[in-house]
């Protein structure tokens, strides 16, 4: 899988040296990135020492919105890691809305949990809830919930889960400009609900930029819209741009699931342009559009059932008050050449690194 990546790679790069050695250097630095998050996922360099497992414990998970595939696959993970060391969970979701959050977070306070995790949205939304929990003495910690990763005082988190959002970008615009041959033109879709997803947006508008391409829009569209949003906006994108549109990149995999249909009856095929490209999360949906060579060419995936484990690691050093780990766990470039392996045939980033085994060493349940 690796060679015939690296083989495609290089036969670009080939092609492009007669139109001049700048070009060809940056190609060549392009599809290095590209092949440096390609590779599988074998080795573990997470946490090698935590506090046993903190017996007895109920925590909450705040969920954006599940129906997004990425809070889902990170609840899932949640769950199979709080069954794993013994806790009791209970999953609220806020079903895409700031009203709907804000009663899932009233809820979970009823509850009175041990622990709180906020998946999937800001953490400055739901700023008087947060202030209520740290009084009340209740551990925060969270995925996506803003753009720093790690301690997040000032909002109130113990820790904040993610891998690096703007590798994740960068890692997606130097895939679209290797696989354009140097002629990008792109749409970057995001949404300025979340600080990370326009912080992810403007590192990928200004890769583009970086590397000579053309970015034809920045659209900004609600994410828990896209169902009723893209199929008219893409449709509109196609009579504006024709076949200057040559990749679409977005901050999750999200704004594809509703692309196919207005691409398919503009006469696009499931491999033409634009192509789309996200930078992340790694849904299940995505993993099956890229196998299938259908409205999508890559994923740049996250751990999600990872960071779910992790992020109930990094719980149980809240409660036993130790520091966060430092964890940043690693990302992966899916494409059609290496959608099945690490963890491909569950149609997710599932790494080969022993993880689950990893975590359940270190909380003493193995």
């Amino acid at each position: 899988m690796k060679r015939r990546t690296l083989i495609r790679s290089s036969v670009a790069v080939m092609a492009l040296l007669v139109a001049g050695p700048a070009l060809a250097d940056g190609m060549s630095d392009a599809a290095a990135i590209v092949e440096k998050y390609a590779t599988r996922v074998t080795a573990w360099e997470g946490p090698k020492a935590s506090p046993k497992a903190q017996e007895g414990k109920t925590i909450v998970v705040l969920a954006g919105d599940l129906k997004n595939g990425g809070i889902l696959g990170v609840t899932t993970g949640v769950e199979e890691a709080a069954a794993a060391i013994g806790w009791q969970v209970k999953v609220i979701d806020g079903a895409g809305s700031i009203g709907g959050r804000t009663a899932a977070f009233g809820q979970a306070m009823a509850l009175k949990p041990d622990g709180i995790i906020i998946n999937g949205f800001d953490a400055v939304e739901q700023a008087p809830s947060m202030a209520e929990a740290k009084k009340a003495g209740i551990p925060l910690v969270a995925w996506h919930a803003g753009p720093v990763i790690g301690p997040d005082e000032e909002n109130g988190l113990f820790t904040n889960v993610s891998t690096d959002a703007m590798e994740v970008s960068k890692a997606a615009a130097n895939w679209a400009y290797v696989d354009a041959k140097g002629k990008l033109g792109v749409v970057i879709f995001t949404d300025s609900t979340y600080a990370i997803a326009i912080a992810k947006a403007d590192k990928m508008k200004e890769e583009v930029e970086r590397l000579g391409g053309t970015v034809l829009e920045y659209v900004d569209t609600p994410i828990a819209e896209t169902s009723q949003r893209m199929p008219t906006l893409t449709t509109s994108l196609l009579q504006r741009y024709g076949d200057t549109w040559t990749h679409s990149l977005a901050i999750n995999d999200l704004y594809f699931d509703f692309m196919g249909p207005s691409l398919a009856a503009a006469g696009k095929g499931g491999s033409d342009a634009p192509i789309n490209v996200a930078a992340g999360d790694g849904s299940e949906s995505a993993y099956q559009r890229i196998r299938a060579g259908q409205f999508q060419k890559v994923t740049v995936a996250e751990p999600l059932n990872l960071q779910g484990w992790q992020l109930v690691d990094e719980l149980n050093r809240a409660f036993a008050g130790e520091p966060w780990s430092g964890y940043l766990s690693p990302l992966h470039v899916v494409t059609a050449d290496n959608v099945e392996f690490d963890g491909g045939p569950k149609n997710t980033f599932d790494p080969d690194n022993g993880y689950r085994d990893e975590y359940k060493k270190l909380w003493g349940k193995m």
